[in-house]
């Protein structure tokens, strides 16, 4: 097997993003099959809640989403991979997020040898939101 390359990783990432972005499931449904023209496994799970308190059950939905959809299989490293990328993206808008009620979507993707997780939030008051995004990648 030959290791992964930039490009591959590249893939992967813009995947995740965009997988996060879509706006409802009919969306999401049409770019996962056409990603998965292009040999990306992808899937997406909707999170909202205190960020603080809610940042366990995101990695979680991060992992059972990548599960769901078989990105990964029950298999120790696969989900090590998932959980560490989706505390990766979520580090990355910490300093953003706490103290605030977050919403949004997260995606995954994986190719061969990489996985990425992209949380595209809105964080905010009532109707103040802000909105961020945050990417983790990690090669398997």
């Amino acid at each position: 097997m030959s290791e992964p390359s930039i490009y591959d990783t590249k893939i992967v990432a813009r995947a995740a993003i965009s997988i996060a972005m879509t706006v409802d499931r009919q969306e999401e449904r049409q770019l996962k099959s056409k990603l998965m023209d292009e040999g990306i496994k992808a899937a997406a799970v909707d999170f909202g809640g205190d960020f603080v308190t809610s940042v366990g059950k995101i990695i979680e939905r991060a992992v059972v989403a990548a599960k769901r959809e078989g990105l990964i299989d029950n298999e120790y490293h696969l989900e090590g991979a998932v959980a560490g990328a989706a505390r990766e993206a979520l580090s990355i808008i910490s300093s953003k997020a706490i103290g605030f009620n977050v919403g949004g979507k997260i995606g995954i993707a994986r190719t061969t040898g990489n996985i990425a997780v992209c949380m595209f939030f809105g964080i905010g008051v009532l109707h103040l939101d802000d909105i961020a995004i945050g990417l983790g990648h990690r090669a398997i």
